[in-house]
């Protein structure tokens, strides 16, 4: 388990909010299978240490470990595929407040395992929350990266383009990530490598948790996401939102 460092418990004991009704889910995209250690996981364990000392309930999910089916239906057992842990996964998804997708770069991109999961996420847009929203309406997300070269902001872009094109709120400064010299050399949790002790990412990790539970303390008090001019079934039976619901069509 991370240890908190003195910084971070002084910020956790002088928290402004209470946190402990909060859930997170951290989808790991290594690919690495367990028990393989994960450098990606490595970095997420310092904000995971940070939101569990708040009294986050967090899960973490390695999405090489499950057979996510190709495909974006919800269900892919359903199109011919033998095979789908999606489902159960897609549970966890819904049931957390901060979704924190983490990844490594391979030739500059986010992993193949990133890009199954934000289509399989993708797969589940048609789902509504009971106020006809998308059901990521009313949630947080971020993303944390690893690597070796360049690409850690490129992989951020994209990844969170992906989640609040979904339906996720995307905080100031939701991305974290460490780089370690271009080209073959040791990883974030290898001895000698320096990036658990690199200030600028210690520094980007914190502040992005915070946000995750600012945002996620201020959208769970409200109730959600605001519901004016962005419920899918008004649209779809042709009403104007500042006024009633049309003759039925």
């Amino acid at each position: 388990m991370t240890e908190l460092s003195e910084q971070d418990q002084r910020l956790c004991d002088e928290a402004p909010a209470a946190y402990d009704d909060l859930r997170a889910l951290f989808i790991n995209c290594t690919l690495k299978p367990s028990p393989e250690p994960s450098h990606t996981q490595a970095l997420a364990d310092r904000s995971i240490a940070i939101m569990r000392a708040n009294g986050v309930a967090v899960e973490t999910v390695r999405a090489v470990d499950h057979h996510l089916a190709p495909g974006v239906y919800p269900d892919m057992t359903e199109h011919r595929a033998d095979r789908d842990d999606w489902p159960g996964i897609f549970e966890q998804v819904v049931a957390a407040d901060i979704l924190v997708l983490l990844t490594p770069i391979w030739l500059g991109e986010k992993s193949s395992v990133a890009t199954r999961v934000v289509e399989r996420l993708y797969g589940n847009s048609g789902h509504l929350n009971d106020a006809g929203q998308s059901a990521y309406y009313g949630r947080t997300g971020g993303v944390i990266v690893t690597g070796n070269e360049d690409g850690a902001k490129h992989c951020a872009m994209n990844l969170l383009y992906s989640l609040q094109h979904l339906g996720y709120v995307i905080p100031p400064q939701a991305d974290a990530a460490w780089l370690g010299e271009a080209g073959p050399g040791p990883s974030y949790a290898d001895e000698g490598s320096g990036g658990p002790q690199n200030d600028f990412t210690n520094r980007n990790t914190t502040f992005m948790t915070w946000n995750l539970l600012h945002t996620a303390r201020w959208l769970k008090d409200a109730g959600g996401f605001p519901v004016h001019g962005n419920q899918r079934p008004l649209w779809d039976a042709g009403c104007r939102f500042d006024a009633p619901n049309p003759e039925h069509r």
